[in-house]
């Protein structure tokens, strides 16, 4: 027997009873540098949000007839086999997966290494796209006719309608941000919204998540040259700006932006900073019109970057399943202690040794926003950028960042 085999058989003995028999725990084939996939794959099927719609939009579209060749199918035949296999653990190869997403995006059609956080926002932006475009086809020219009738009345505009999400993707992912801009002479507050898939938070060196927040949602003065145009007092007034969470999203999804680009030494540099994150989140850093502001998150994911730099490295994730956590680095899985996710923070020392540090955080919401969707898991947009339109999705951030490539 071979040291897959064997490593197979020891995990199978780990798990033990303490898990369902249902449940399955397979390692994916690396295929030249795909760690960067890997890693955030393992989380997202450990989402099980995710995996449950996966699974019930393949069968959706087998039963339908209507089966696309495309990323977003891929990705959900890939979740089916994994969770149809009759062994309990094993190695699972997502080669249909890897090639059609280097067929879809140049950026990753080769053999470099790759961002993990780069690919994890182009999945769920294209994977939305499609759906969105599903969900147009399926329903025709429905909604421009009712848009052109309404626009054609003579009747006073309604109010907006209650936020609903306009895929299940956003109905997991997405979240509101709230731009709020505050003259200091008239106090007139300006708001203006945009959505994210995920939250990019700026890092310093013994730190936490909690104040990387509070600090992404810092008051921001204009002066100056800076100075804000107030529409009440119309003329540039001094004024406060600072970002809140408006709608919060059911799954989190927080980026540490661990590479920083050196103008002077003109290459990406990696931060490793030691940056704690609780296995519970409460945030802070919402807004007066949040619903249910004190919402408990939980950690079930962390794709955990390996290696000193940027343009050499290796991707991870630790999982929670079940009460229990466990390991997935490539083909290998192994069940591990929930205090080895603290060697995971970073170091206090820039030099030091260890250079494991989480990179990805996911978290899930103790409390369902059922409004943003209508199917209730059972369990418990467009590319990286700040200033999305409210009608799109993407990965907010302090500033915009494009990471180095990584493997």
């Amino acid at each position: 027997m071979g040291a897959a085999g064997s490593k197979t058989q020891r995990l199978e003995k780990a798990l033990g009873t303490t898990f369902p028999e249902s449940e399955h725990f397979y390692g994916l084939e690396n295929f030249g540098n795909t760690c960067y996939a890997n890693s955030v794959l393992q989380a997202l099927y450990y989402c099980m949000p995710m995996r449950e719609h996966c699974i019930a939009y393949a069968a959706q579209c087998e039963a339908a007839g209507t089966t696309e060749d495309d990323l977003l199918s891929s990705l959900c035949d890939l979740f089916v086999s994994i969770s149809n296999q009759r062994r309990r653990c094993g190695v699972h190869a997502p080669r249909r997966f890897i090639a059609k997403l280097r067929n879809e995006n140049e950026l990753f059609n080769n053999q470099m290494h790759q961002d993990a956080h780069e690919f994890l926002n182009y999945l769920l932006n294209e994977a939305a796209e499609l759906l969105e475009k599903r969900e147009k086809k399926a329903t025709g020219q429905a909604a421009g006719r009712a848009g052109s009738e309404a626009s054609a009345s003579d009747e006073p505009s309604a109010p907006p309608p209650p936020y609903k999400a306009k895929t299940w993707i956003h109905s997991i992912f997405e979240g509101i941000l709230t731009n709020e801009t505050r003259c200091l002479t008239c106090e007139t507050v300006t708001s203006r919204d945009e959505c994210f898939l995920d939250l990019s938070l700026e890092i310093e060196q013994n730190s936490s998540v909690s104040a990387c927040m509070r600090k992404f949602s810092s008051s921001e003065a204009l002066r100056a040259e800076n100075k804000f145009f107030c529409d009440a007092c119309c003329s540039l007034q001094e004024a406060n700006k600072c970002m809140r969470i408006k709608r919060l999203p059911n799954i989190l999804a927080l980026h540490l932006k661990r590479f920083k680009y050196i103008e002077q030494l003109q290459r990406f540099k990696k931060l490793s900073y030691r940056i704690s994150f609780p296995l519970e989140l409460k945030l802070t850093n919402t807004s007066d019109q949040t619903d249910n502001p004190d919402r408990l998150y939980t950690l079930f994911a962390v794709v955990v970057h390996v290696g000193s730099g940027p343009n050499h490295g290796h991707y991870i994730s630790l999982v929670r399943s079940h009460t229990h956590w466990l390991l997935f680095d490539d083909e290998s899985v192994e069940l591990i202690d929930e205090a080895n996710i603290h060697s995971c923070f970073g170091s206090s020392v820039d030099t030091a040794a260890n250079t494991d540090t989480g990179y990805i955080l996911f978290y899930q919401s103790e409390t369902w926003d059922s409004s943003s969707s209508t199917v209730e898991p059972s369990g418990s947009g467009r590319r990286t950028a700040a200033g999305a339109a409210p009608n799109g999705s993407r990965s907010a951030s302090g500033s915009s960042q494009r990471g180095p490539a990584q493997g």
